[in-house]
């Protein structure tokens, strides 16, 4: 594997880092159900409380990639409550909402929410720099890590939407919890199976 990605440099101090990682919304006929979208509510109220909780607010800064499903329901919580947030993306747009926003359920209306998310950003989505990575996603990822750990292991708090099995690639939320678990980072996990 390559060495991971130079942290992103964050525009300030922040109280603490709100790393998200989570399952995209179910493509049309998945074999094996992951996230349905009629866990949609159920997993929004649970990524609420878990901000709740952790008394998410403007001192603290918010990462994750944008993908449908639990990435942007954690962005549209985070800015509700006013969480800057940075969009941190693994291929240049148009090829992330193809690869990661289009092939969910009603994936136009994903696409639709991710671009009607961007104004409302305090800056705009950052692309990974190496998008010929052999695994962008995984890159990705270990970007986002760094970023989050480079203002101080205590200050990270890993929030993912997960069903605790392996990803159906490199990458994914299995990759990132592993990661966070082995620095010794906070993980608050958010069981899909668990939703109803």
């Amino acid at each position: 594997m390559s060495p991971a990605p130079a942290p992103f440099q964050l525009p300030f101090t922040p109280r603490q880092v709100l790393l998200f990682s989570g399952h995209m919304i179910d493509s049309p006929g998945r074999a094996e159900p992951r996230f349905p979208p009629s866990l949609e509510r159920a997993a929004a109220d649970r990524i609420e409380a878990v901000l709740d909780r952790l008394g998410a607010g403007a001192p603290d800064i918010a990462l994750t990639q944008g993908a449908s499903g639990g990435d942007l329901l954690f962005a549209q919580a985070c800015l509700r409550r006013g969480v800057p947030l940075q969009l941190l993306l693994p291929l240049p747009e148009p090829r992330f909402i193809e690869q990661s926003i289009l092939p969910s359920a009603d994936g136009l209306q994903w696409k639709q929410r991710f671009l009607d998310l961007k104004p409302r950003l305090p800056w705009p989505p950052v692309t990974l720099p190496d998008e010929h990575a052999a695994d962008p996603f995984e890159r990705c990822n270990l970007w986002l890590l760094a970023t989050a750990l480079a203002q101080g292991a205590d200050k990270v708090r890993l929030v993912c939407l997960w069903n605790g099995a392996g990803g159906d690639g490199p990458g994914g939320t299995a990759h990132m919890v592993r990661e966070v678990e082995r620095l010794r980072g906070q993980v608050i996990w958010i069981d899909t199976r668990t939703l109803r």
